[in-house]
């Protein structure tokens, strides 16, 4: 009886003192970020740079976007998903240029603790209903090339929309149950992010509380919000190449394979970065191979994006001409003069 009452006490006075050496751990209430500690110089260079980038992804995706809403031959399902992934690109790297370029300028890489919880949940929602969107496409091309006749009914406007906001809600639940669980962790007085901007993985590399549950859930989010779109994008690109091959004409083979190829690239680029940024091994890995990683993933492929689709769309190519020739006539008409 007196030992278990002993016992007892003990327990007592040591959760009571885990308790309070909880209570005075140095609260964190802002990271610093170490992407760039090991560049000594060039840091005006860098920040023109990723100027650049930014510039060339806003005006690059804005230009796509604009098109689509006043071309009236790109008024169909696909380009009115591909306007979707215009603005989720904006977005994308909205969430982390700006802030690298202020740290840029200040020349100190911080951010504040809820600061970079908001950052997180942006750019995990951008990212996982970018993963939901592309695989919506390659269901609009399966739709197109598979079962032409149907085309119209399959991807009317009624199921396009739906699928269009169900991507976004997809990214959104996924990023709300990640930041949920990163604001529970402790740091202990921790705050040194080794990378360019806040995310999952680093975060959880320097929290001193039990990080299991939210590895299991990043893994878990690998496979369904990361994994699942990709197995539908492969799926349906079976079915596409096992219907073009079908194709007699060589001429019909091409034009079936050309409205596929700029989708195709972009998600070969975008799911292969994913898969590095996010299930690359804890080992063997420097600072400076992820902040390269992190910075193609999250920073360079909203800017290819609309490059990719200049380049390999004949449509779109069209009407860029047909806007800019118009812009020109219009200068040049004798009442500019």
């Amino acid at each position: 009886m007196l030992w278990n009452l002993a016992e007892e006490t003990t327990e007592k006075q040591t959760n009571f003192t885990c308790s309070k050496e909880q209570e005075n751990q140095t609260q964190v209430t802002e990271f610093i970020f170490l992407g760039f500690s090991s560049l000594l110089h060039g840091q005006a260079f860098l920040f023109l740079v990723f100027l650049v980038i930014y510039l060339v992804t806003l005006v690059g995706n804005s230009m796509i976007f604009t098109l689509i809403q006043l071309d009236s031959h790109l008024h169909s399902p696909m380009y009115f998903l591909l306007s979707h992934l215009s603005c989720l690109d904006i977005c994308f790297s909205s969430v982390t240029v700006p802030k690298i370029l202020v740290n840029f300028l200040r020349q100190q890489e911080t951010i504040s603790y809820w600061a970079c919880m908001a950052q997180m949940f942006f750019l995990m929602s951008c990212a996982g209903a970018e993963c939901a969107l592309l695989a919506v496409m390659a269901y609009d091309r399966y739709a197109a090339i598979c079962n032409p006749l149907r085309y119209t009914d399959i991807m009317s406007q009624r199921v396009c929309v739906p699928l269009a906001m169900g991507s976004r809600l997809w990214g959104l639940l996924d990023s709300a149950i990640h930041t949920f669980m990163a604001s529970s962790l402790s740091f202990c007085g921790a705050n040194q992010l080794h990378h360019i901007f806040c995310d999952v993985p680093p975060l959880l590399k320097i929290a001193c509380s039990d990080t299991y549950v939210n590895e299991m859930a990043l893994h878990a989010a690998s496979v369904f919000v990361g994994l699942s779109p990709f197995l539908l994008i492969v799926i349906s690109y079976l079915y596409i190449l096992a219907a073009i091959l079908r194709i007699r004409s060589n001429t019909g083979r091409h034009k079936a394979f050309s409205t596929c190829a700029a989708h195709l690239i972009v998600v070969t680029i975008y799911f292969g970065m994913a898969n590095l940024n996010y299930n690359r091994p804890s080992a063997g890995y420097s600072v400076g191979v992820d902040t390269l990683v992190s910075t193609l993933y999250c920073i360079v492929i909203p800017m290819l994006n609309p490059l990719i689709y200049s380049l390999h769309n004949q449509e779109v190519k069209g009407a860029l001409r047909k806007a800019l020739g118009s812009q020109r006539r219009e200068y040049a008409s004798p009442g500019r003069q």
